[in-house]
C-alpha cells in the first residue's frame, strides 16, 4: 500500500531515477532477497546516473555545436588524414581541460576540423564540462552587436566562464582594429582559466599576419600557442569524398537490372 504513496513522493521530488528503480526492483526482486541496504543502494546508483544523462544532455544542448553527434568513438584514424590515434585517445581523457591547455585544428577546407572539435566538445560534455561551440564570423558580429546595444561585458563573461570553447573557422580574413581588440580580451580573460578549440584553414605560422598589429598579434598568440596541443589534418576533402561515394551508390543502383 506504501509503494504508489512513496512513488508519488519520489515523483514530486524529481527522483525520477530512485522511482525507476523502485519499479524495476519490485518487478525483478518480489521476495526482497535483496535486504533494504541494498535495494537503496541500487536506487541511488539509478538516480546518480540518471542525472549525470541529464546533466550531459542539457551541456550537448547548450554547446550549440555544429555537428552534435560527433564522438571520439568515430573518429576516422586513416593514415591518409595524418592523426595520431595516440593523441586523439589521451586528449579523450581531458587532463588538458583541467591543466587549461588549447587545442588547435589546422588543415584544408573539408578535412574534418569542425566535426572533430565538436567529438572533442561531446567528449568533454560527457566528462561534465559546460561547452560553447561558436563560428568567428559570427562571433565577431555578436560582439559589434553587444557593443552597440551595452552588452559587451556581459557576452565577454560569458565566453570566458564557459569551461571549453570551441573557436570555429578562424583566419578567414584579416581583422579589424576593434576584432583585435575584442579578441585580445576574450583570450586575456580566459588565459590559464579555461580552455579553447580552434580551427583553422591557415596554419599556425599565417596567424600572426592575419591578426595584424604585431603587439596585440604577439599578445594574443602568446595566450593561445604556447601551451596547444596541435593537430594538423591532411588528406582530401571528407564531404568531396562522402559525395563521390555517395554518387558511386547511386550509379550503381540505377545501373543493376530490373527483375521481369
Amino acid at each position: 500500500m506504501l509503494t504508489h504513496p512513496t512513488l508519488d513522493q519520489m515523483a514530486a521530488l524529481g527522483l525520477t531515477g530512485m522511482a525507476d528503480a523502485w519499479k524495476a526492483l519490485a518487478e525483478q526482486d518480489p521476495g526482497q532477497a535483496l535486504d533494504r541496504n541494498e535495494w537503496l543502494g541500487l536506487m541511488l546508483d539509478r538516480e546518480a546516473l540518471a542525472r549525470a544523462d541529464k546533466r550531459f544532455a542539457n551541456r550537448l544542448r547548450n554547446a550549440k555545436m555544429r555537428f552534435p553527434n560527433a564522438c571520439i568513438e568515430d573518429v576516422n584514424f586513416a593514415a591518409s588524414r595524418g592523426l595520431d590515434r595516440r593523441q586523439v585517445l589521451a586528449l579523450a581523457q581531458g587532463a588538458w581541460i583541467k591543466a587549461k591547455e588549447q587545442i588547435i585544428l589546422t588543415g584544408q577546407t573539408g578535412t574534418g576540423k569542425t566535426w572533430l572539435a565538436c567529438a572533442f566538445g561531446h567528449q568533454a560534455a560527457r566528462l561534465d564540462h559546460a561547452v560553447l561551440y561558436a563560428r568567428m564570423p559570427r562571433l565577431f558580429e555578436d560582439m559589434a552587436m553587444a557593443r552597440l546595444d551595452g552588452r559587451f561585458p556581459k557576452l565577454v563573461d560569458k565566453l570566458a566562464r564557459v569551461q571549453l570553447l570551441i573557436l570555429d573557422d578562424w583566419g578567414a580574413h584579416g581583422l579589424t582594429d576593434q576584432q583585435r581588440l575584442d579578441l585580445l580580451e576574450l583570450f586575456e580573460e580566459r588565459y590559464q582559466r579555461r580552455s579553447t578549440i580552434i580551427t583553422a584553414q591557415l596554419p599556425v605560422s599565417g596567424w600572426h599576419d592575419m591578426i595584424g598589429e604585431p603587439t596585440i598579434a604577439d599578445a594574443i598568440l602568446d595566450r593561445i600557442v604556447h601551451n596547444a596541443h596541435r593537430i594538423d589534418l591532411k588528406g582530401d576533402s571528407m564531404r568531396r569524398k562522402d559525395q563521390n561515394e555517395n554518387l558511386t551508390h547511386l550509379k550503381n543502383r540505377e545501373t543493376i537490372p530490373s527483375e521481369t
